[in-house]
């Protein structure tokens, strides 16, 4: 291992821990396991067209089929090492492998609808995906954004306010960003004006949205709640031919509107981080903004309106705990999301693609989580909710990769001042 990089040394500590999983899970899910049972895969949630309606397989078999195919993904992650590629797709498979062996384990006997839970993995990860494109933008940028709680849940109360007086769904999305952006320009003026220390400012921000929020709910939305909280919500939309599709249709292409703005909004962010003017100029305030002022970037503004537009993205992502689920707001709904998907940023290194990656990851695991406790599986769903936060340790800890933030991510930039 002396002739390898630094990198290649964690891709091949990657792919050794993978082998020892699947040695352990091979042990637990086939060679030590006497279940015997059918368990029956679904695959059809409503009206979309059927390429396979149910698939019944036998739980050690189903386990054992599901085991080899992550040995594939691990075998594919050691090809792509040697090739000197990145072991991505490799990792992959040997996940869903593992996952499905632990599925045809687990739920032996039961009835899994597999559909609905990739359905279900959206709906839970699209607050998720908000949040952590929002850190994404505050952080590229230089400025550590731990207020995405704030900003979702205080997006989440206003929206449903608005929508509640004026019974208009539209309206109330459409003052959800603006309340978003009022968090971010606290974080943005105190941040960068006054360089007060962005980690203790992230959480004092937090306390502050979640003091004013409960103020208002129990004092206003409680009881008046038939005038203040008792908002429409979004339908799903259907897109025509694409939400028949088989398994995908209902999944990606049978949603609310504010489901189709999160796919516009990442592809939109994707883009213009790394094929536009503005996205260089974000990435080097938030790499060696020393600089990027030496060329004319005006350092502290760009920070202030990326920090808005930070903003602006989480706070859509709060309106669908309200707007786009229950239509009513209660006291600390976002239930901690605007750290996991914080998590989710460090977990996807700093990128786009990886930080919705990640919340898919999230997502679909408490929704996995949701649907084995509903079909009364053997293991307590609490181990269930404890696997995203473990495989966030091991990605931070670098096993799986080299997990760094932005240069100068936190620090305030002053001209003259390294």
């Amino acid at each position: 291992m002396k002739y390898l990089s630094a990198i290649q040394k964690r891709q091949l500590r990657g792919i050794q821990v993978m082998s020892l999983l699947l040695v352990l899970f091979s042990f637990v899910f086939y060679f030590n396991s006497t279940k015997v049972e059918d368990i029956t895969f679904g695959f059809v949630i409503d009206q979309e067209w059927q390429l396979i309606n149910e698939w019944v397989v036998a739980s050690k078999s189903g386990s054992g089929l599901f085991l080899l195919l992550a040995l594939i993904g691990v075998a594919l992650a050691y090809l792509q090492f040697r090739n000197g590629k990145q072991i991505v797709t490799g990792g992959f498979i040997f996940g869903f492998g593992i996952i499905l062996a632990f599925l045809c384990w687990t739920a032996s006997g039961k009835f899994v609808p597999f559909t609905g839970i990739l359905q279900g993995a959206i709906m839970f990860s699209v607050p998720l995906i908000f949040g952590s494109l929002s850190g994404l933008l505050c952080e590229k940028s230089g400025v550590i954004n731990i207020a995405i709680e704030g900003q979702l849940l205080f997006a989440a109360c206003v929206s449903a306010m608005i929508a509640s007086i004026s019974q208009n769904v539209f309206i109330g999305l459409v003052f959800a960003p603006i309340a978003g952006m009022l968090v971010s320009f606290l974080l943005a003026f105190f941040a960068i004006k006054y360089q007060v220390d962005q980690v203790i400012l992230g959480f004092v921000l937090n306390v502050l949205v979640i003091g004013l929020t409960g103020y208002i709910y129990s004092k206003l939305l409680v009881p008046y709640g038939d005038v203040w909280n008792l908002g429409p919500t979004f339908d799903r939309t259907p897109i025509p031919l694409l939400s028949k599709l088989p398994i995908i249709g209902p999944i990606l292409f049978n949603q609310t509107i504010i489901v189709y703005l999160m796919y516009l909004i990442v592809f939109v962010i994707q883009f213009a981080m790394f094929k536009t003017r503005w996205g260089l100029r974000t990435r080097a305030i938030g790499e060696l903004p020393i600089a990027a002022d030496s060329v004319g970037i005006d350092v502290n503004r760009l920070r202030y309106k990326n920090v808005l537009l930070a903003g602006l993205v989480a706070g859509i992502g709060g309106s669908y705990f309200t707007l786009g689920a229950v239509g009513s707001f209660t006291k600390e709904m976002t239930a901690g999301a605007g750290f996991i998907a914080l998590a989710c940023l460090i977990f996807g290194k700093w990128t786009p693609r990886g930080a919705v990656t990640a919340a898919l990851f999230f997502g679909f695991t408490t929704s996995l989580q949701s649907n084995l406790s509903i079909i009364g599986v053997s293991i307590p769903s609490e181990f269930m909710l404890m696997v995203p936060y473990i495989a966030t340790i091991i990605a931070v800890s670098g096993v799986v990769g080299r997990v760094r933030a932005p240069a100068a991510d936190g620090i305030p930039y002053s001209r003259g001042n390294r």
